[in-house]
């Protein structure tokens, strides 16, 4: 099993004809995801490679049968393709566009609380279940499948530590890339939820880095709540204070989200929390013996 993303995902690509979309789209076709339609408004009934282009996603999921989507659209549209997904009752979201205002994210966020869509991003590389279904701009040779689940704010970060477990020979039951961005549509403390609940997740790895306080709540939820084996990675050991650093959720604020709080509060519950990337592998050996 899996979460979120399997063989049976039936994926559109809003904006499958841009130079990301149209890109991207090929490379995940290539990779065995079914993509069962594309979405360009003023382009519906042409198509691109045999994939059908439809001018709304409500069409493509009617008459596709489509229950995921990825969105390779600019910044200015970004929150209204978003929008257009969650009102077509698209259950999974993947938002690879970074820079969307935040107040917009702000209000797609509240929505989001009473909807049954799953929104991965903004600014995420996406998400994979290896031989499976890739819905993002992955390497897939970075990925095998197996027992272990990533969930990570970093991208960089998301394919160094699963090429590392992968050439160790742990394979990985699926990867969530949440995203860089301040306000996000799903974090870690959403996703341990799927992956606890997954029989095929033997083992969680999580991949933060400073600003917020999301690994410090997640840290406090898996004590109270989890009962499988956890991993950490932060990144920002070195980053100053009170500066943002890479992506927009990386900055630290009146003494909250420091790469210190967060080491603290994953070791006071009891997670490993691994010093390098390549660390995470034999954390996760010793671990599953």
């Amino acid at each position: 099993m899996s979460i979120l993303v399997d063989k049976n995902t039936r994926l559109i690509v809003q904006g499958i004809t841009g130079r990301q979309g149209s890109f991207h789209a090929r490379r995940m076709k290539q990779d065995g995801t079914n993509i069962v339609a594309g979405v360009v408004p003023g382009k519906g009934g042409q198509d691109f490679e045999g994939i059908e282009i439809f001018d709304t996603a409500l069409e493509a999921r009617l008459v596709k049968d489509a229950n995921a989507s990825i969105i390779f659209v600019p910044p200015k549209i970004a929150s209204e393709s978003i929008t257009e997904a969650i009102d077509a009752g698209i259950k999974v979201v993947v938002c690879i566009t970074d820079g969307i205002p935040v107040h917009e994210m702000i209000e797609i966020k509240e929505r989001l609380s009473k909807e049954e869509t799953w929104l991965i991003g903004p600014n995420t590389p996406g998400m994979i279940t290896p031989e499976e279904a890739k819905l993002g701009i992955m390497a897939i040779h970075a990925f095998k499948r197996g027992h272990i689940g990533i969930a990570t704010r970093s991208g960089s970060l998301t394919y160094e530590i699963a090429y590392e477990l992968t050439r160790a020979g742990l394979g990985q039951s699926t990867v969530v890339g949440l995203g860089g961005d301040y306000i996000k549509g799903t974090d870690f403390i959403d996703i341990i939820p799927l992956f606890e609940k997954d029989p095929d997740t033997h083992l969680i790895v999580m991949v933060g880095e400073i600003g917020g306080t999301d690994e410090e709540r997640t840290a406090k939820y898996i004590k109270e709540h989890c009962s499988k084996a956890y991993i950490a990675y932060l990144a920002g050991s070195s980053a100053p204070p009170d500066q943002q650093m890479g992506h927009a959720g990386a900055i630290v604020s009146q003494g909250r989200g420091t790469f210190k709080s967060k080491v603290e509060a994953f070791e006071k519950v009891g997670i490993p929390v691994a010093k390098y990337p390549r660390e995470v592998k034999d954390i996760a050996l010793r671990l599953l013996k």
